[in-house]
């Protein structure tokens, strides 16, 4: 898991290393994660659920409430990502010399070792792994494939091998039509837009929410004996 970790944060340390060149206040940042945001000992395993409007049954519930606590933790590294590779796009013709890019990787690394290392390493592997669903929602581009990018093909593989060993598979996509998970995932997400809990952010692939709840109550009738 510490493997896993290093390659999350190796990720943002990466994207944004590699964008526009600003001053070293970075407090900016869209989500402040504060000492509230706890990470909790989530080890029970979410077995496929179907949401409709029927009453969850306790344990159906116990587990939805988990995978919401999981998103709620993860979705502002999810977006951050996001950001930065927009900053990172916008910037890159910008970053001509590399000793502006050294100078500027110092200061990047310097504010995330204090504002994120920390908190990434509070991740359990369940966080870790709906970090990098949330990572490609966001971005349109899996965790692997930002990795691979913006290191090397050989770094990539070696994450994604080590991520393995801890069912984290780096090359997941976020696929709402496809996993129960996934789709409970943008449940909650547009729940907490809705009321105001996470901070909306456009998505690489927009989802009409109302489409995809009308496709799973067919699919639970069509598995209801």
């Amino acid at each position: 898991m510490q493997f896993i970790r290093f390659s999350l944060f190796f990720l943002f340390l990466t994207v944004v290393a590699h964008g526009q060149v600003i001053s070293k206040d970075t407090t900016k940042m869209g989500y402040v994660l504060v000492d509230t945001d706890e990470v909790l000992n989530d080890t029970i395993q979410l077995e496929e659920i179907i949401v409709s409007k029927e009453k969850l049954d306790p344990d159906a519930k116990k587990r939805f409430l988990i995978l919401q606590s999981r998103v709620y933790i993860t979705y502002p590294y999810a977006k951050l990502a996001s950001e930065r590779l927009t900053l990172l796009n916008r910037g890159m013709t910008r970053l001509s010399a590399n000793r502006e890019k050294k100078k500027y990787f110092k200061i990047v690394e310097s504010y995330l070792n204090d504002e994120f290392e920390a908190k990434l390493k509070k991740l359990s592997r369940s966080q870790g792994r709906i970090l990098v669903k949330l990572i490609h929602r966001q971005t349109g581009t899996t965790t692997y494939e930002l990795v691979k990018t913006l290191k090397s093909g050989w770094k990539a593989f070696w994450s994604s091998t080590a991520a393995s060993m801890f069912d984290i598979n780096l090359k997941s996509e976020f696929a709402p039509y496809e996993s129960n998970e996934d789709f409970l995932i943008e449940t909650i997400l547009a729940r907490a837009f809705e009321s105001g809990r996470l901070q909306n952010q456009p998505t690489a692939h927009p989802v009409d929410i109302d489409n995809l709840n009308d496709f799973w109550v067919v699919k639970a009738q069509l598995v209801t004996p």
